[in-house]
């Protein structure tokens, strides 16, 4: 058998050399190290789910720090975390704004804390099934009407805050650009109603139910714009976090974890009127 035996210049070009071989173990280990762990199975090797929530402290109906009354949310997060034996480790940021930047960054593992499903929101990233409905609702104080229909809904000076989808669900139902206030500031309609500031606001059912147990005197009008969702955020990749949080999400409705949530939290009253707010 013929060998061929190579010269020092090939010898350099086809062999790699320990330093070299070193270099490339080094660099794949520290690449390793910096990918954050995604996904189901590196959820449960880490022992921990990382959940990135803005605290609403004047509505911590959907996630509270109180460890007596937790909230919505947390209440069902915790229940999945427990059921796979994971430490829930709760990370708190300063916007919903920081949400989704966070999560891509690999700085938590799922979004919750009453966050609106979207389709700009899911260009970026996953939602997992419907975890409280989301609908718009027109919101007046005793002794004024109720308002019930569209033409009503024209006559009223209403309240909302600027940026949000309120905004556009409005505009849709034809509200004259000179009966608008969106200069509220976000969960300060009751205020501006007994004020007379406005007659009317147009508020998200998720918060309108809680302030309506501490003011009898909000009351509950027509739905604008289409049934939304509210759902926990992960990762497009995420496929196998995404269905064990479906799965765990389904099994409260059939078990009534769910239905006993939505009364503690948000009242006796709240099924049938989240049951109207969907299906209108």
């Amino acid at each position: 058998m013929v060998q061929r035996r190579l010269t020092g210049n090939q010898a350099r070009r086809g062999t790699p050399t320990a330093a070299l071989l070193v270099a490339v173990f080094l660099s794949t280990l520290l690449a390793t190290a910096a990918r954050p762990a995604t996904d189901l199975p590196e959820v449960t090797a880490r022992g921990s789910l990382r959940v990135l929530v803005v605290l609403d402290l004047p509505r911590p109906e959907f996630f509270s720090t109180d460890a007596t009354r937790p909230g919505f949310d947390r209440e069902i997060v915790e229940g999945f975390a427990n059921l796979h034996r994971l430490k829930l480790d709760v990370i708190t940021l300063p916007s919903f704004d920081d949400l989704i930047p966070a999560l891509l960054a690999g700085k938590g593992d799922v979004i919750v804390g009453g966050y609106r499903d979207s389709a700009d929101r899911r260009r970026s990233i996953g939602f997992t099934t419907e975890v409280f409905p989301n609908r718009m609702v027109i919101v007046t104080i005793k002794p004024h009407r109720v308002v019930r229909t569209v033409e009503e809904l024209r006559q009223e000076r209403v309240g909302t805050t600027r940026g949000t989808a309120l905004i556009e669900a409005l505009k849709v139902a034809g509200l004259p650009q000179e009966n608008l206030d969106d200069e509220v500031p976000l969960g300060a309609y009751p205020q501006a109603l007994h004020s007379g500031r406005i007659t009317a606001a147009a508020w998200s059912v998720e918060r309108a139910l809680p302030a309506q147990r501490e003011d009898p005197t909000i009351q509950l009008g027509m739905y604008i714009g289409e049934p939304g969702s509210l759902a926990f955020g992960v990762r497009k990749e995420d496929s196998q976090l995404l269905s064990a949080l479906n799965v765990y999400i389904e099994n409260t409705r059939k078990a009534g974890t769910w239905n006993r949530l939505v009364v503690k939290y948000f009242g006796q009253n709240a099924l049938e009127i989240l049951h109207a707010a969907a299906s209108k």
